[in-house]
């Protein structure tokens, strides 16, 4: 058994206790606002038909929640990662696994998500604690329903990575190693907004061509950066790149594929988000990512168009042309060169 406090109460962060508390493991998740409702009523609004088990528990108490843990879970949205880690910094323990559950890259520090922990730890004299990024195709709707699930537990810590492995593994979820950290927490940014993409295309009323050239180009960009920053090539193909990129751009649970469809149909980027009601991901992504490519001088030209779509307000019809209408180019030209 493992004691485990879980940050963030969201979707993910409460289909992973319930997953966790069902698998024998002392679980206590921590909530800002709903810890008590969740506690009273053992429902998540975002996941009907799910029970909490009783014996998960929960708490608006940072110190309850980090104390004594053998792993902490950080499960809130990527923009709000740095402000909860230095909430539970000073609580943290050396020796701790820190396992972060977001998907993101940080706006101007270019951080990822465990690099951001990272750094407040350090703010904070925090030292010893390995740090595990869990990421791969993993809707929290299916998870809370026990439906086959598979995963990446990603770090330099090879020890870290496995213990995180042997706690999450069980007969619905499957856990893969990666050490690759850099590369999967890329995957996991990135994806969502290809996921978007592949949304405003439906929007349009384009059909499932666009959506696999979307999906299978917006991986090549995807690769192109990541093997500019030193990345595994191997990666990519794997769970955390493909696999979720897969999920994600095609899922009826996806908020970022159908953010994009609202966009896609007519709305605009704040009317869309506020239909979908919950954070979505690609859209925070957009900025670091145009970031990322600029200094690796990497040519991303669907990043570009979603973001000129998102931020710029451009008409994406036009955009789909500049897209179809760009220069000649070999599907098998070296990594590095224009797509």
């Amino acid at each position: 058994m493992a004691i485990i406090g879980i940050i963030g109460a969201g979707t993910w962060g409460t289909a992973l206790a319930r997953m966790l508390t069902n698998s024998g493991h002392d679980v206590t998740v921590w909530s800002a606002h709903s810890a008590p409702e969740l506690a009273r009523e053992r429902r998540h609004r975002n996941l009907p038909g799910m029970e909490i088990p009783a014996g998960t528990r929960f708490t608006s108490s940072m110190e309850e929640a980090c104390t004594g843990k053998e792993i902490l879970l950080m499960a809130v949205p990527s923009v709000y990662v740095r402000k909860t880690a230095a909430l539970a910094a000073p609580y943290i323990r050396s020796g701790q696994i820190i396992v972060d559950a977001a998907k993101g890259i940080e706006e101007d520090t270019l951080l990822s998500m465990t690099g951001v922990i990272a750094d407040e730890l350090a703010k904070a004299g925090k030292t010893g604690n390995p740090l595990v990024a869990l990421s791969g195709p993993t809707h929290a709707e299916e998870v809370a329903r026990d439906l086959p699930t598979t995963i990446v537990s990603a770090s330099e810590d090879a020890e870290a990575a496995e213990r995180v492995q042997a706690v999450f593994m069980n007969t619905c979820m499957r856990v893969y190693t990666n050490d690759d950290v850099r590369g999967v927490e890329l995957c996991g940014a990135m994806k969502n907004i290809v996921a978007l993409a592949a949304g405003i295309s439906t929007g349009l009323g384009y059909g499932d061509n666009a959506k696999a050239a979307l999906v299978t180009r917006g991986m090549a960009e995807i690769k192109r950066l990541g093997m500019a920053l030193g990345c595994r090539e191997q990666t990519f193909s794997g769970l955390a790149g493909i696999g979720d990129l897969v999920v994600t751009a095609t899922s009826q649970h996806s908020r970022n594929n159908r953010c994009g469809q609202l966009i896609g149909a007519g709305l605009s980027t704040e009317q869309a988000i506020r239909r979908v009601g919950m954070v979505v991901e690609g859209v925070n992504a957009l900025q670091a990512a145009r970031q990322l490519a600029e200094r690796e001088n990497v040519e991303m030209p669907i990043t570009r168009g979603v973001y000129r779509i998102v931020f710029d307000g451009a008409d994406a019809r036009s955009e789909v042309l500049s897209l179809m209408t760009r220069d000649k180019r070999s599907e098998v030209e070296h990594l590095g060169s224009g797509q």
